[in-house]
């Protein structure tokens, strides 16, 4: 009985955040920044969307919505415009991206399943931002490398969002700092889950892929403080780390 009364208690004070994966410990200091800062700035279509990702046995691949509320105000703060987003699922994210940009703003979302997406497309339609996005199923890979082929598309995109396969991390890296601008950011969500980036070589090959990813991300930083070209600042916060793009171009 004194067990099962303390595995209430624990569990009582257990974050009601499903899609929480970030470093912080605290389960109660969590719960207590959702209720007074998160929680009461959230619009009501993501709370709905949220209330219904809750429901979703895969609940756990959601966009938690501190981080949404993350990801709407460094939209904002860089003008945003063009973006993409590689992992979509019921398109939590994908709302907090449409609401911040402009009308006139276009997302390019990719991912292999229609069907979660079409749970939460209702919402968006209802919030009146679903003309923005331009949903494509299917591996993003492929059309990774048809947009790198035409030049065109070459530091067209303000801002990429990544959270899909974490094996995919470095290789979608490799063609996206292609396609964001000078200035643009790329955020690769998940990179420290788990503590991945400083877990021992034992760890599991997906891990693995976080950390050569963040390693690539931060090459392309110093890469790019040798040339005229200093796109924008590598940095982590528990959710995202937001990668610059590097130049290419030797310095004059």
């Amino acid at each position: 009985m004194a067990t099962n009364g303390a595995e209430q208690q624990n569990q009582a004070g257990r974050h009601q955040e499903v899609g929480h994966k970030s470093l912080l410990q605290s389960d109660a200091l969590y719960q207590y920044i959702l209720e007074t800062s998160v929680y009461p700035r959230e619009p009501e279509s993501m709370k709905e969307l949220r209330e219904v990702t809750a429901k979703h046995p895969w609940n756990i691949m959601t966009t938690s919505a501190d981080e949404g509320q993350f990801l709407n105000m460094l939209l904002k703060l860089i003008n945003a415009k063009n973006t993409m987003e590689i992992g979509v699922f019921t398109g939590y994210s994908l709302l907090a991206t449409a609401l911040a940009i402009p009308d006139d703003g276009k997302i390019l979302a990719m991912d292999i399943n229609r069907e979660n997406y079409d749970l939460g497309r209702p919402i968006i339609e209802k919030a009146g931002v679903a003309h923005k996005i331009d949903f494509r199923e299917g591996p993003a890979l492929p059309l990774l490398d048809q947009l790198v082929e035409d030049e065109k598309n070459h530091g067209s995109y303000d801002f990429v969002f990544v959270d899909a396969d974490k094996d995919n991390y470095i290789n979608y890296h490799k063609r996206l700092i292609d396609l964001v601008k000078v200035g643009g950011l790329i955020g690769y969500d998940n990179t420290p889950y788990g503590m991945a980036l400083w877990s021992p070589p034992l760890m599991p090959h997906s891990a693995s892929m976080l950390g050569t990813t963040g390693t690539s991300c931060w090459s392309s930083i110093r890469l790019s403080l040798l040339t005229p070209e200093l796109r924008s600042v590598c940095f982590q916060l528990a959710m995202a780390s937001l990668s610059a793009v590097g130049s290419n171009e030797q310095p004059n």
